[in-house]
């Protein structure tokens, strides 16, 4: 079978812990192209994986070598060289927050609907075990009715981890948009929408910078959310979580709780209300802490959609519905208001 020729475009964390990696272990493709502004990475990280450098993502889309791209910039640029590569005949992988707005979004989607090309956005939470296995139950009725629900995503910060520590575009708003709520906010919204199975419909939010006085985004948030069948919970994305990384969400049903990632040997607990306990080992999270760094399967997911021609499990609608309930967070902290999600 012939392979998927990829290029990938930005050489920062996000591409050399998850993207490259996981493409040049997939035994569909070919990882033909890297791109980064800062020359000496992208050339550093081409030798490492016999690709060719470019220092312009133009010339790496019109170069004609390329089937797919994946977008692992910074946020700002998210929109601009995804729909360019849209518009170069391209699929693309798009990381989170796919963009920052909604009308940017829009053009995304429109983008790829109007060249017939896959727009897969990295929204790995979607492929973590104990959240499929969450899904299913809930789904089946095993857990009744859902009562309510509390979500966590927190650690130190992306000067512990970015390529550029201190001095990474994360912690900067012009090319950010958003700080911890776009980091790690946006993942836990999507998530709660993929297990639950419902849209979120109403934020309630308080956004801080409070913890790094060197940034110029939020690095602390927590949101009341509401769905759309009446389920309230709350979400906190923080920076400033010093000690280990929290990636934890508990559900509360009416059969039974829901603990998923959070166990350190159970990564998900399933209470049940007539005292029966549940434990499954359904291997660890992805993290960029020690010991985490798995396939996050999203990769892997976007190539067999391209090389089967079969829809992509996070498209850009998906991507889209979860940057609203961001963007709802972010104006309801503004207005001092609840907001309702745009749909």
């Amino acid at each position: 079978m012939k392979k998927l020729r990829v290029g990938v475009i930005g050489c920062g964390s996000i591409a050399i812990h998850r993207h490259l990696p996981e493409y040049s272990s997939n035994k569909n493709v070919e990882l033909i192209a890297v791109c980064d502004i800062n020359e000496e990475r992208a050339q550093a990280t081409a030798e490492k994986y016999g690709a060719k450098a470019y220092s312009s993502y133009e010339e790496l889309i019109s170069s004609g070598l390329v089937e797919a791209v994946s977008v692992c910039t910074p946020n700002y640029l998210h929109a601009p060289i995804t729909i360019a590569a849209l518009n170069a005949g391209l699929h693309v992988l798009c990381e989170k927050p796919m963009a920052t707005s909604r009308e940017e979004a829009k053009e995304m989607i429109a983008a790829a609907n109007a060249n017939g090309k896959k727009l897969m956005i990295a929204h790995n939470q979607r492929f973590v075990p104990s959240h499929q296995r969450a899904r299913q139950l809930i789904q089946n009725g095993e857990v009744g009715k859902i009562y309510s629900f509390r979500t966590a995503f927190g650690h130190g910060g992306p000067e512990g981890w970015s390529i550029d520590g201190k001095e990474s575009w994360f912690f900067e708003k012009e090319k950010a948009f958003v700080g911890a709520m776009g980091d790690l906010g946006v993942h836990k919204t999507d998530l709660l929408r993929y297990v639950l199975g419902e849209e979120i419909t109403e934020v309630g939010s308080f956004v801080e910078t409070n913890a790094k006085d060197f940034a110029s985004v939020d690095d602390n948030a927590v949101c009341v959310l509401k769905t759309e069948s009446g389920i309230i919970g709350t979400l906190a994305a923080s920076w400033a979580y010093t000690s280990k990384e929290d990636n934890s969400t508990i559900i509360y049903g009416e059969k039974a709780i829901l603990r998923l990632e959070d166990d350190p040997v159970n990564s998900l607990v399933v209470q049940y209300a007539n005292g029966e306990l549940v434990n499954y080992q359904l291997g660890k999270i992805q993290s960029n802490a020690a010991g985490g760094q798995n396939n996050s399967r999203v990769i892997d997911q976007f190539v067999a959609a391209v090389i089967q021609d079969c829809e992509v499990p996070v498209t850009g609608e998906e991507g889209m519905k979860s940057l609203e309930v961001i963007l709802a967070a972010l104006e309801s902290n503004e207005t001092k208001r609840i907001v309702r999600v745009r749909e």
